[in-house]
């Protein structure tokens, strides 16, 4: 019952301080060494949810434990602040059909070459509802994906950008192997052009070009991810 409702992820990056949660800003010993946090979000009756992360919750020993009962809202904007406006940010991403112990190697590779304290190596688990929709259903496409993979740059001044922009081009180079070819819309970069959006949205991005032919035939909203007028 709670493989739709348990929506876990998993970032590999530098440990800090998390902003408001005191139960990482105590342990002083990670903060600025290597560590895998694991975050989820139950939708559903919260005492199923309790059991139902019990398995998160007593793998090895974590330095701290902010999985907690949390209003929705909460739970929405929980790392907003860790994505302050004014950073330089530069992300990649790809979708999986499944997690390979190959593609961990290379996720712990590029995680411990991180130049950047805010920049983490993420993988998602997505699914559910997705997969068991058919391809007509409405415009989304990848339906296979079960996981996003997401390379996400993260860094302070403008002298950085060339080290950290490498980093997670290189890092997505070496992953995109593992990917079934579509991307998640949301996190693509701005050097990234339309055929990157068609593999995003697939088969969906016909039906997408005549909703934009007939609402914004003008192209009025265009500094988006565009999808031009038919």
């Amino acid at each position: 019952m709670a493989e739709h409702e348990v929506d876990p992820f998993i970032a590999a990056q530098i440990g800090k301080p998390v902003p408001g949660e005191h139960a990482f800003d105590t342990h002083h010993q990670v903060v600025a060494k290597p560590i895998v946090a694991i975050l989820a979000c139950y939708s559903g009756n919260p005492a199923e949810g309790e059991k139902a992360v019990v398995p998160i919750k007593s793998f090895g020993t974590p330095v701290g434990d902010i999985l907690v009962r949390r209003p929705y809202a909460q739970m929405q904007s929980l790392l907003d602040a860790t994505q302050p406006k004014g950073r330089r940010y530069y992300w990649k991403s790809e979708y999986l059909s499944r997690i390979e112990p190959a593609l961990c190697g290379k996720a712990m590779e590029h995680a411990a070459r991180i130049c950047s304290p805010q920049s983490a190596v993420i993988l998602f688990q997505i699914g559910g509802a997705l997969n068991g929709l058919s391809d007509d259903h409405s415009p989304v496409d990848n339906r296979g994906a079960r996981y996003v993979l997401n390379i996400a740059g993260s860094w302070e001044g403008a002298d950085q950008d060339g080290a950290n922009v490498a980093w997670a081009r290189e890092a997505w180079n070496d992953m995109k192997a593992f990917s079934i070819g579509g991307t998640y819309l949301n996190f693509l970069a701005e050097d990234e052009g339309p055929e990157r959006v068609r593999a995003a949205l697939g088969k969906g991005l016909r039906r997408l070009v005549e909703v934009k032919a007939k609402w914004d035939p003008e192209n009025v909203f265009r500094t988006n991810r565009n999808i031009k007028p038919a």
